[in-house]
């Protein structure tokens, strides 16, 4: 069984969720969770941390597709830092880095909430 956990950080410039483990089909939905979670709060600024995923599948990509929309049409963004090379490059296979802001650190992600920065 594949192990998974999100814990929540909050700054002045974002909601951070922090990932920890693999996110795959079997955890996908502790991070739909997660997200639903910072919505429910009113949080639209989300930085998606990924300093500890060691593995993401199709089904954890397609969590960030099922709410970048309801959070950009909220005025807000999800910005993901600190992939795993390994992590990256699932990412950038699939061209994430087109749709979303893809950085190597959580001060940058924090830097373009502060700048305004969102993509639509």
């Amino acid at each position: 069984m594949s192990s998974f956990s999100v814990t929540f950080r909050t700054t002045p410039a974002a909601q951070i969720l922090d990932l920890n483990g693999e996110l795959d089909a079997h955890t996908a939905q502790d991070l739909e969770v997660a997200i639903q979670t910072s919505l429910s709060n009113g949080k639209f600024a989300l930085v998606i941390n990924g300093a500890n995923l060691r593995y993401i599948s199709s089904a954890g990509l397609g969590v960030f597709m099922a709410f970048v929309e309801e959070v950009r049409e909220s005025g807000g963004d999800i910005k993901i830092v600190a992939l795993q090379p390994q992590v990256y490059d699932t990412f950038d296979l699939l061209g994430f880095p087109h749709l979303f802001d893809v950085l190597p650190t959580l001060e940058e992600a924090e830097a373009k909430f502060m700048a305004g920065e969102l993509r639509h």
